[in-house]
């Protein structure tokens, strides 16, 4: 998937937490969040912040669909409350490479 597609797809899934987004999806789409917020940022604390609390559901919905791809469930994103270990546990899944047989998400998007 492309950095264009993935950033298209996340967009318009921006609510949908059920199915499966594989790994390129997520992390182009990281990619982009990174980048939109530090540009928005640089036209002042306040507009970055605006962009960063707009970007927090396509975030969260496209972390849940790719926990879902390696047979997780989304509710690991809960993670993300404890401090260090929690983003380094999440990193790992994230990593990880898709299921190819189907799951109890949906069946491979890959």
């Amino acid at each position: 998937m492309s950095f264009v597609q993935a950033v298209q797809v996340c967009l318009r899934k921006y609510v949908d937490f059920s199915g499966r987004a594989v790994r390129s999806e997520f992390w182009w789409f990281a990619l982009f969040q990174l980048i939109v917020i530090v540009g928005a940022s640089m036209f002042g604390e306040t507009i970055g912040n605006v962009v960063a609390l707009a970007l927090v559901l396509p975030s969260l919905a496209v972390g849940a669909r790719r926990l879902h791809d390696i047979g997780k469930s989304g509710w690991f994103l809960l993670l993300h409350l404890l401090p260090i270990i929690g983003i380094l546990v999440l990193i790992f899944f994230w990593v990880q490479a898709s299921q190819t047989e189907s799951n109890e998400y949906g069946v491979s998007v890959a």
